[in-house]
């Protein structure tokens, strides 16, 4: 007997939206087929015509915890996730301790049981070479992102660490995630502008041509056996180098965030110190061309690089003010809004958002198929973003204003936990998914 069956539901199959039932059997899809043919179940969802898809998983946020609790928290941020939609998420290491050795790494998993929603916890890049196969072992999900230049954190590296690690992530079979950003670069126009108070100034002294070097500088370091992953490009001159680069076969994906598709200079004029973030908001050009990046499937994922600082925070200088924005509640209202605006095909945001993350990082998630996690999303209605209205600690949005189609209910494994805009989630309720090179008794969840 399933454990929940969706009826009156449209999902997006064969390039086509269609009819459908769903069945759901111990956090897994079961059965999809116009009339599932069951009788009994213990739940049932008329989903009243509405396109229900898969959740999304948000391969980049930092929800802050441990250290930083004050900004974000697993719990917080977990819930602010679920109510944009996103029914996976992968946190990176530069909390407080970093993630970068086995006690810091069950440090974290300890404080994500508080989350609702399924998670993966990356591991960081220092000089930590020796530890690499023991987090790897102990369930990381990939390696990264490693800091090429200064950021929030303390873990940005050198070229030569970075030539040895590389590498060394490769012969584990693990993904190398990249924050390309030259530090020479970064420092050199720092220097230049760090007297110039106007918010725009940020984003010229870590200009385009630092992301570019950094590019160049990863791709040529990285051995045949490393998987690159580019976090949150947003320089055109950087996603033409990768472009050239898949092309030439080489193993490359990257990610692209909303704040860079849906904002540019031009916004320093509304946001002032909150619109600071690294890498920087780009110039129109660069904006568009992420677009078209997506559009030709150079770019391979939308990610929310989830930074979440408090307001009050942020109210100082550009170049005291914490670089950072919220954001993994917005991400999936507006890709979906994009559809609407013609920007993107429906199956297309599906892929960036749900498909390609599962694919990439190796999870058995991201599709509506028998078999795979019962994460979904019943799409509900246009509406206003409004800081008042989210989950996140940071308690503001860079996208106060504009207009998102949120999810009328999220369900996580099977359990839903977030409807009509309320959680209804058990805190805690959400899982552990350990990546590939998990060795068992090395320290999972079930310890």
């Amino acid at each position: 007997m399933p454990d929940l069956v969706i009826k009156n539901a449209r999902i997006f199959i064969n390039d086509a939206i269609q009819p459908v039932e769903i069945a759901v059997d111990n956090g897994k899809i079961s059965k999809i087929g116009k009339i599932v043919g069951q009788q009994e179940y213990d739940e049932i969802i008329d989903a009243r015509g509405a396109l229900i898809l898969p959740g999304a998983i948000d391969v980049h946020v930092h929800f802050r915890d441990p250290g930083m609790t004050k900004k974000e928290n697993w719990y917080t941020g977990s819930c602010a996730a679920a109510a944009g939609g996103v029914t996976m998420v992968i946190d990176h290491p530069n909390t407080i301790p970093p993630t970068i050795d086995r006690s810091s790494f069950k440090e974290k998993l300890k404080e994500s049981r508080k989350s609702i929603i399924d998670y993966g916890i990356n591991a960081g890049v220092t000089a930590n070479l020796t530890n690499f196969k023991n987090l790897w072992e102990l369930g990381a999900t990939a390696f990264g992102e490693i800091f090429m230049a200064e950021s929030t954190g303390s873990l940005n590296v050198n070229e030569r660490t970075l030539k040895e690690a590389l590498p060394a992530i490769g012969n584990l079979g693990a993904v190398a995630c990249i924050h390309a950003e030259d530090e020479e670069t970064r420092k050199k126009f720092v220097n230049l502008l760090k007297g110039n108070p106007a918010p725009e100034s940020y984003s010229k002294s870590r200009p385009n041509l630092s992301e570019k070097i950094a590019v160049e500088k990863a791709i040529n370091l990285a051995v045949d056996t490393t998987k690159l992953h580019f976090c949150h490009i947003s320089a055109l001159e950087s996603l033409d180098v990768i472009r050239r680069a898949k092309a030439d076969n080489k193993n490359i994906t990257c990610e692209v965030t909303p704040h860079h598709l849906f904002l540019s200079t031009r916004d320093y004029r509304r946001l002032g110190t909150l619109g600071k973030m690294n890498p920087p908001l780009r110039d129109f050009s660069s904006q568009q061309s992420m677009w078209e990046g997506l559009r030709d499937e150079t770019v391979d994922i939308i990610a929310s690089d989830h930074a979440p600082h408090l307001e009050s925070e942020k109210m100082t200088d550009i170049w005291s003010a914490p670089a950072g924005v919220p954001g993994v509640e917005t991400m999936m209202p507006l890709m979906l809004m994009a559809i609407k605006r013609n920007l993107l095909t429906l199956k297309r945001v599906i892929e960036v958002t749900s498909q390609n993350p599962a694919r990439i990082f190796g999870l058995k998630k991201g599709v509506l198929a028998p078999g795979y996690d019962a994460d979904m999303i019943i799409v509900g209605e246009e509406k206003e973003i409004r800081k008042e209205k989210l989950h996140s600690k940071a308690g503001w949005t860079p996208f106060n204003g504009m207009k998102g189609l949120f999810p009328k209910m999220t369900i996580s494994h099977g359990e839903v936990v977030f409807e009509d805009g309320e959680i209804i989630a058990r805190r805690g309720c959400g899982r552990f998914i350990p990546g590939q090179g998990l060795k068992t008794g090395s320290g999972d969840e079930s310890e």
